[in-house]
């Protein structure tokens, strides 16, 4: 992937219980293109465990708290999935206020498997084309977006992808986005 974003920043946003895969690929995709990646967490701890599959997994280090960044600080934004993760993101008011900059400003979001939840908290995806894991298709339906069955879709900045079978797609297109920065919505 060469420097396709050296001087780029990128925020990963994780609560405990983020599926390992969906952050542990697109952070090797973002350093190999020559970004620099950041994992924040609302979480307390300095350190954060992740879910592998059907287990707890291994545990990552925060780079800083939530309420120590500001999203005018990154070019871009990575939300990965896991079942425990988005759900609590998207209670936490902190973390989907730091998730609608990404979605009002027009910087590229890639968000994976679950984490659309975190987005429709936003309110901002009514009329985007979207993917998920299946069982948020009526979750994101109801919140006005147009879900279909894809590997990857982006629309206008918006990166969505399935499940960790897709994260090469995901991942591919990820790298275009934040490649391309900001985009008119």
């Amino acid at each position: 992937m060469g420097n396709t974003l050296e001087g780029k920043k990128i925020a990963i946003l994780v609560e405990e219980g983020f599926e390992q895969v969906e952050l542990t690929e697109p952070l090797k995709a973002l350093k190999e293109a020559g970004a620099e990646a950041h994992i924040i967490s609302p979480n307390k701890n300095s350190e954060i465990k992740a879910w592998n599959r059907t287990e707890w997994g291994d545990k990552f280090t925060v780079y800083k708290k939530l309420s120590e960044v500001n999203a005018d600080d990154y070019n871009g934004l990575v939300l990965p999935g896991g079942v425990m993760n988005p759900d609590k993101l998207r209670t936490n008011k902190d973390a989907v206020s730091f998730v609608d900059k990404f979605m009002t400003s027009g910087k590229p979001v890639a968000a994976i498997c679950h984490a659309p939840w975190t987005l429709i908290e936003t309110g901002k995806v009514k009329g985007k084309k979207m993917t998920s894991y299946h069982t948020l298709k009526t979750d994101l339906k109801n919140a006005g977006a147009e879900w279909v069955d894809e590997e990857v879709v982006v629309d206008n900045g918006l990166v969505t992808s399935r499940n960790p079978d897709d994260i090469p797609a995901f991942n591919k297109k990820m790298i275009e986005e934040f490649a391309e920065g900001r985009h008119d919505r």
